[in-house]
């Protein structure tokens, strides 16, 4: 199938169909961010954005770039920052969709830009925000294809591009099934960045014109130096070993703990970092129903953790931003996300944190990192999670095998750097080699 197997009446027919769906379904939109907000206010605020009404000023001409949520953002930060050394006085319009995303991009903008909340895809929410913010070009992250924000780009001449861009052979699978609705909105995206061969390969499938692939932006970014040292260095004043979880979600930790509780005595030190911070309290629940100690982040003296925390059977990282201080106290990390099927979450970020990392069933969301960093001895595979404590404790009882894993893991993530800098100059020679902004 190629992108002219769609004809214009049934892609119209199919946005208007999926425009009144959204329509209709306004309000479990709104009811459902107001829920969220009794645990991120954020969520509460500026809800005209999220259709595109009471807009603050925005100068046309701006880089406009997407970032649903935290993982986008910090992989956006590359981005960013590779944009401004080649365009100094480049202004940003930044947007999100999630709360952790917007909170995280505070920390890219400098006066000038402007920050917003990306507009529900219903037609008129992303004509006005498109008129309003009048961007010279737009830059989504990752896998945000949305139909009517993509159409109405084409319409009023703004050139769209998925930058770090991935698709999963589900998602693509899933995409077959929508051909109607997203091979106009792939086809009208100007340009595709797409990670790896494989995801291009999808990416044209689905009907995207004009793909290159530039590599994973998660490479080239290094790990905040004083986070890190200030986890080694919490590290030091622990007995025991410590091994986190990062990145769980819903039902990893529940089927993680009854094993851990169960591992002989004297057990390392787990340090659970769950992905939603809407989950910390649930999982802070889960520990303590296993008859486990608990000590949990935001509890800590500002010199961090003292001897009570120490006593503790396990740690909850229940902050933001602090990846690096995770990864910098842990041994070893567990990667929520793929004991589930998920498809896994940013294990790159662990190598290039010096921290080994053992891998789930499931990684299809980072398939080509997974296993460049199995080939390259940075990170194991297994089954679930009976075979993933044995290896656990395998490895601990091992310091050399875990110490040339360590080394292997920052030579891994060191050789893939350079994505930034290849989508900087392709977007820039995009929208910035022409005439000025509208």
């Amino acid at each position: 199938m190629n992108r002219d197997d769609v004809s214009p009446l049934r892609a119209a027919l199919a946005r208007g169909a999926y425009s009144w769906a959204l329509r209709l379904g306004a309000p479990a939109y709104l009811a459902k961010l107001w829920q969220r907000g009794r645990r991120e206010p954020l969520y509460r605020q500026a809800w005209g954005e999220r259709f595109g009404l009471n807009l603050p000023p925005v100068l046309p001409g701006a880089l406009w770039l997407h970032a649903v949520s935290l993982g986008e953002t910090r992989a956006a930060a590359a981005l960013v920052a590779a944009l401004r050394a080649r365009q100094p006085g480049l202004r940003l319009v930044l947007t999100h969709g999630t709360a952790t995303g917007r909170e995280a991009g505070q920390a890219l903008l400098v006066p000038g830009d402007q920050q917003l909340w990306l507009p529900f895809d219903t037609p008129g929410a992303v004509r006005r925000f498109l008129q309003h913010v009048r961007p010279r070009v737009g830059v989504l992250m990752e896998t945000e294809i949305w139909p009517n924000l993509l159409h109405e780009a084409q319409q009023q001449g703004v050139p769209m591009v998925l930058a770090n861009a991935r698709l999963s052979e589900k998602s693509a699978h899933q995409g077959e099934r929508l051909a109607a609705l997203m091979r106009p909105a792939a086809d009208a995206l100007q340009l595709v960045l797409a990670q790896t061969e494989a995801d291009a390969s999808r990416l044209r499938a689905a009907g995207a014109a004009r793909v290159e692939v530039c590599g994973n932006l998660k490479y080239d970014l290094h790990p905040d130096p004083g986070q890190l040292q200030r986890g080694h260095d919490w590290r030091a004043r622990l007995n025991r070993p410590v091994v986190a979880a990062v990145n769980t979600r819903e039902g990893e930790e529940a089927a993680l703990l009854p094993r851990w509780a169960a591992l002989p005595a004297p057990r390392p030190l787990l340090l659970l970092v769950p992905r939603h911070p809407q989950r910390f309290d649930a999982v802070a629940a889960l520990v303590r129903q296993q008859g486990l100690t608990l000590s949990r982040r935001s509890d800590w003296p500002a010199g961090g953790p003292g001897a009570a925390e120490t006593l503790a059977e396990v740690w909850l990282g229940d902050s933001l931003g602090e990846m690096p201080l995770y990864y910098g106290l842990a041994d070893l990390a567990l990667l929520g996300g793929s004991f589930a099927p998920l498809g896994g979450h940013n294990l790159i970020e662990s190598a290039a944190c010096g921290c080994p990392i053992i891998l789930g069933p499931s990684t299809f969301n980072f398939a080509q990192a997974a296993e460049g960093a199995l080939a390259a001895g940075a990170a194991w595979r297994v089954a679930d999670w009976a075979a993933g404590l044995d290896l656990v404790q395998a490895l601990l009882a091992d310091p050399p095998r875990l110490a040339a894993a360590a080394t292997q893991a920052t030579g891994f993530a060191g050789a893939h750097r350079g994505a930034a800098d290849r989508m900087a100059q392709a977007i820039l020679e995009l929208s910035f080699s022409g005439p000025a902004a509208r």
